[in-house]
């Protein structure tokens, strides 16, 4: 089993944090503004629907902070106590986030339901809440465009999070502009609905964010279309003439893989074992997301022995030359070879013995081979015995 592993470099490591890092600050500033400027509008213009929005881009600023936080762990380098990396510190991060939201929404739509319960409780707000709402959605657009862009280019799911949650308060300020402009032509009640859907909205992303970073602590594996085309791409290597016990999992941006690769059943180790680099470094430039392969390789398709019977299995090269020795030392053309090599296939064993021209006679390699096979036919796990003569 071998792992391979994808660092970013320190430029473009720093690159992403800091541009992480501006994208962040910059929609801190925004939602700290409209904050302020909705719910003081809000309470002097009597719009409840425009005070929960502002309690909601206040909740988007609390985000942004979180958000600097786990960028800046998360994307720390990997060390001894976190050998897969710090990407995990997002997806708590992201967890956090959905519950703050959810919480969010029960306290706003707990409200807006009381005041429609409440004869007396409904005012009619004034008409410059349509105005913070306006300049509310074209704000929150611009940085939700931004922030998603960013996030695309540094293949960051926790900013990618952050900008839905930018758009939710957009959307959420649409709401508000409809519902004050129903107000102010009559249909009060509107005012308290608006306030209930935003809480609505933003309690929707909340669970959404919560799902999936779940799905990610548990270790769900990337959605099948992806698998295929991961095994489709290892299958492309020369020398790879099978693919079985594919596992996948994600950390935060990143996929981290495990796969048996099967390959012919006489190649040498060294050879297996540069055919699964190939495929490690095939797999990392044709999937940005994928960091971390880990791969195995095998002479036969062993998806359905990989856990045997510990009573089945077969003996390791002491035991099998010691049984073997046992059995041939009597033999009077049997000579101790330079090189022995065991193939282990089919769940026997096949045996081949390296000799020098020196050693044995070339004309005599076939009669040595019908010898030791009958000498050891008491080895249920022993197939084949053959013999080579070579300078």
């Amino acid at each position: 089993m071998t792992s391979q592993t994808q660092e970013n470099t320190p430029d473009k490591h720093n690159l992403e944090a800091q541009a992480a890092r501006k994208v962040t600050l910059i929609g801190a500033l925004v939602n700290a503004l409209n904050g302020i400027l909705k719910i003081l509008v809000g309470f002097w213009a009597n719009s409840h629907a425009l005070v929960a929005d502002g309690i909601h881009s206040f909740s988007d600023l609390f985000s942004d902070i979180l958000v600097l936080g786990a960028s800046h762990f998360g994307r720390q380098k990997a060390d001894s106590d976190h050998p897969y990396g710090h990407d995990r510190y997002e997806t708590l991060a992201t967890l956090i986030l959905g519950a703050i939201l959810i919480a969010v929404a029960g306290a706003l739509i707990w409200d807006s339901i009381s005041r429609l319960l409440t004869p007396g409780a409904i005012v009619i707000p004034g008409a410059i809440a349509l105005v913070v709402a306006v300049a509310s959605v074209l704000s929150k657009e611009w940085i939700y465009h931004y922030t998603l862009r960013i996030a695309r280019k540094i293949n960051s799911k926790l900013l990618e999070a952050n900008a839905w949650h930018h758009r939710t308060d957009s959307l959420s300020s649409i709401v508000v502009f409809v519902a004050v402009g129903g107000a102010l032509l009559g249909f009060p009640w509107l005012d308290q609905v608006a306030a209930i859907l935003v809480g609505l909205m933003v309690a929707r992303i909340g669970v959404q964010l919560i799902w999936d970073s779940l799905k990610e602590l548990v270790d769900t594996a990337l959605p099948e279309e992806e698998t295929h085309k991961i095994r489709t791409a290892a299958l492309s290597i020369p020398g790879v003439r099978g693919v079985h016990h594919l596992r996948t999992r994600t950390m935060g941006s990143r996929s981290l893989l495990d796969i048996h690769l099967q390959v012919a059943p006489h190649v040498s180790v060294s050879e297996g074992h540069e055919i699964g680099v190939w495929v490690a470094r095939h797999l990392r430039d044709e999937f940005e997301h994928i960091s971390d392969v880990t791969f195995h390789i095998d002479p036969e398709d062993d998806a359905e022995t990989d856990n045997p019977d510990p009573d089945t299995m077969l003996p390791l090269r002491p035991d099998v030359q010691a049984l073997l020795n046992q059995r041939w030392q009597g033999d009077s053309l049997y000579e101790k070879p330079h090189q022995t090599t065991l193939h282990y296939l089919e769940l026997q064993i096949d045996v081949d013995l390296f000799y020098r021209v020196d050693q044995l006679p070339i004309e005599e390699v076939e009669q040595l081979e019908l010898r030791l096979k009958e000498r050891a036919t008491d080895l249920p796990w022993l197939r084949a015995v053959r013999v080579w003569v070579g300078v």
